[in-house]
């Protein structure tokens, strides 16, 4: 199995909260993408194979090139769309109640499925802002049309470049309930999709986020490689009541071990280039600015290989006096 890491460049920020506006690291609120892209490059080396990006806050076609050259080798895997982080948007952006804004959102989210064809790069759609806040606020029927419209048709411009959308879900924030909020909805706007012919659309799993919804890491991982749908990794832990983003393994470390094996048993990796995205709070807030916690993540995915080839040498030595059920386990 070659995993690959990615780290979504957004881990370097201020880390602004709405107690603490200013951020708990004020001092990068005005630090240029590109200086912010060498400050990771530099930090991190070979810990980290390729980066992340928001389009257009993040990554756009005036910067393009100057972040390929802080980069320095490393390769940007996925360019993630940014409507969230517009206040354009904060009533939806592709479910606007407002023609234009959707108009917007479209064309916006089609040009950034166009900045990560022209990197070579796959696309993430997380549609935090897509959802409502209070009851009889959203006409959903007319809502959910809207989503799949347009994550159809962002869907077909990955097509075309011969790239894939990875969608992500999540229960809540910004909406406070987003439309696809869990591995079902997500399920059913891929299956929408596939009905009519699209099928480039596979599953970014965010640890945490199927940790919020109380979703078993292995076994939706499983369930999703079975449909050939298990796509990117966010890798992370939490309490599993909001979205943490600690490190890999911090919290929910047997689920996480469960996954790494199950990844195995899926051949995550194999004949194909995989990427773990990397985003543990401990380096965000800086009380490890060093790269301790980084490599810390980095070997749990190492982890998982290492068990899965023990796991089979202690099956092979268990013996028939063991309870049922016991030998399906270990």
């Amino acid at each position: 199995m070659t995993l690959k890491t990615s780290l979504g460049i957004w881990a370097l920020g201020p880390m602004i909260t709405r107690f603490v506006p200013v951020g708990y690291q004020p001092q990068w609120a005005s630090e240029n993408i590109v200086d912010k892209v060498g400050r990771a490059v530099s930090g991190l080396g070979d810990l980290i194979d390729d980066y992340e990006f928001h389009y257009p806050q993040e990554i756009n076609e005036g910067n393009a090139e100057a972040i390929k050259g802080a980069l320095q080798g490393h390769g940007i895997y996925c360019v993630a769309t940014g409507l969230h982080l517009d206040p354009m948007f904060g009533r939806g952006g592709l479910i606007s109640p407002d023609a234009s804004v959707r108009r917007e959102a479209v064309r916006r989210t089609l040009a950034a499925a166009d900045m990560a064809g022209s990197l070579r790069a796959n696309f993430i759609i997380w549609p935090g802002i897509e959802g409502y806040n209070y009851p009889f606020q959203t006409p959903y029927r007319e809502s959910w049309t809207w989503l799949v419209e347009g994550i159809g048709l962002a869907a077909q411009r990955c097509k075309e470049h011969g790239i894939k959308l990875f969608l992500e879900h999540k229960n809540s924030e910004p909406a406070m309930k987003i439309l696809m909020r869990n591995i079902g909805m997500t399920l059913h706007v891929i299956h929408k999709l596939r009905a009519q012919g699209i099928d480039n659309v596979q599953v970014n799993m965010d640890w945490q986020h199927l940790l919020m919804n109380g979703e078993n890491l292995a076994e939706y991982a499983a369930m999703l490689a079975g449909e050939g749908l298990l796509g990117h990794q966010h890798a992370n832990s939490g309490w599993g009541t909001f979205d943490d983003d600690n490190m890999v393994g911090a919290t929910a470390f047997m689920e996480t071990l469960e996954l790494a094996l199950e990844l195995r048993r899926a051949h995550y990796g194999d004949n194909q280039r995989r990427a773990a995205g990397l985003r543990p709070l401990s380096v965000h807030r800086g009380r490890n600015r060093g790269r301790a916690p980084k490599r810390a993540a980095v070997a749990f995915h190492r982890l998982g290989c290492r068990t899965h080839r023990r796991r089979r040498t202690a099956r092979r030595a268990v013996t028939k006096r063991c309870r049922p059920g016991v030998r399906g386990r270990l």
